[in-house]
């Protein structure tokens, strides 16, 4: 080649390259959203692309409703924790009823996959919840539509839970899914904050909101940073990390998402390798059913749940070069053996023979088959996607997180 034509090749290669790093530095660092979706959803709303827009108007309706929505704290419970420190949080197990036998119905028994109403009703569960959908909610509009008083709403939700000395929620959950007469609180109960990967991915968005302070960023990771240390090294931590179960998978994808936040990747490298042996090997028979799951009242259901929090760790997995979606046992237990099982049911019409009080919605399935399409590459995953697709999704946000694609 002429050194002409070399300096050509050179130039193209740089423009190139710049184009790349350009593109790259467009996407938001999240790690459960799908980044490239989001931006296109985004550049659709500006130009005026219809692809996204039934989506994107759904959004801005439930944003306009959280805008009128007064932050939640855990001060506003009407009961003490055993603390006697209201900013400590507190919830009561989902599954325990009063005993009708006893006096004042203590202590409680287990009634599995049937919810006490007092699990709603009482202590800070509800406004938790509402609080991750709400901020949720307001960063992805403020991302999308790039209009700053939605993330100055949100972060005044963040603000008035985690921070503000009058309202703020302590780091820990010592007094989580307690049950009466029986226990203050347990390990268990760390479920209750599973939602905080989906409120760490909004903090990824609001960040680059002119209203996201130097203040608020540090506040926000000494809170994490205090409450993982909490997962780490208290009972109730050590208790979950040890759960078989999905309390276990739960408890593993909080502690690693939260360290990736705090730019912690040694601890969270350290549950992401652990995984393999610890989660799939243990969890997932050869013929890819989750026996610990099936035991449950709604066996189906946390079949399902389980294996997304196992995809959960392998999407965290690629930050880390840790490829979990591949680990698989010399018996053949793996992440793609759980979904192959839950789908033969969902598909082939084969009839579920386990213990499912409630029915069966094959579409839970569909967020975590159409994310394993853009990994495994495999004609029986795009099928299942095609098949279990239903349009109404295109209406809602989750067209705007999941890969593209049936």
């Amino acid at each position: 080649m002429s050194r002409s034509g070399n300096m050509m090749a050179i130039v193209l290669l740089t423009i190139l390259t710049t184009v790349f790093v350009q593109a790259q530095a467009k996407l938001p660092e999240v790690f459960f959203i799908d980044a490239r979706t989001l931006v296109a959803a985004r550049e659709a709303y500006h130009s005026g692309g219809e692809q996204y827009k039934k989506a994107i108007e759904g959004l801005i309706e439930d944003a306009a409703k959280v805008m009128k929505t007064p932050p939640g704290s855990v001060m506003l419970k009407t009961e003490l924790p055993p603390s006697g420190d209201k900013h400590d949080y507190m919830s009561v197990g989902p599954y325990w009823w009063p005993d009708s036998t006893r006096p004042g119905g203590v202590p409680y028994i287990r009634r599995d996959g049937l919810v006490n109403p007092e699990h709603d009703a009482m202590g800070d569960r509800v406004r938790l919840g509402r609080m991750i959908s709400d901020v949720r909610t307001l960063a992805l509009a403020y991302f999308v539509c790039d209009r700053d008083e939605y993330a100055a709403q949100a972060i005044l939700h963040l603000k008035t839970w985690f921070l503000d000395t009058e309202t703020r929620m302590n780091p820990n959950l010592r007094y989580a899914q307690s049950i009466k007469g029986i226990v203050e609180g347990r390990g268990i109960g760390i479920i209750d904050t599973y939602g905080f990967r989906e409120l760490i991915d909004a903090m990824q968005l609001l960040k680059k909101s002119g209203s996201w302070t130097e203040a608020t960023d540090k506040g926000m990771k000494k809170w994490f940073a205090a409450y993982l240390k909490w997962l780490l090294e208290s009972a109730n931590g050590k208790e979950e990390s040890a759960a078989k179960n999905n309390h276990g998978t739960t408890y593993d994808v909080q502690v690693a998402t939260i360290a990736l936040y705090l730019g912690e990747r040694n601890v969270a490298k350290q549950i992401l390798l652990a995984a393999g042996p610890k989660r799939i090997a243990v969890q997932i028979e050869p013929d890819g059913s989750q026996p610990l799951e099936l035991e449950r009242t709604k066996s189906w259901g946390y079949s399902v749940m389980n294996a997304e929090g196992l995809i959960n760790l392998a999407m965290l997995g690629k930050h880390l070069d840790v490829d979990l979606w591949h680990f698989a046992t010399t018996d053949g237990r793996s992440i793609g053996k759980a979904l192959d099982y839950l789908l033969a049911y969902a598909l082939d019409g084969k009839k579920w023979s386990h213990t499912q009080i409630e029915p069966i919605r094959p579409i839970r399935l569909y967020p975590i088959v159409l994310v394993a399409t853009t990994v495994f590459h495999e004609t029986k995953y795009q099928s299942a996607c095609a098949t279990l697709f239903d349009p109404s999704v295109q209406t809602t946000r989750s067209y705007l997180l999941l890969p593209p694609g049936k």
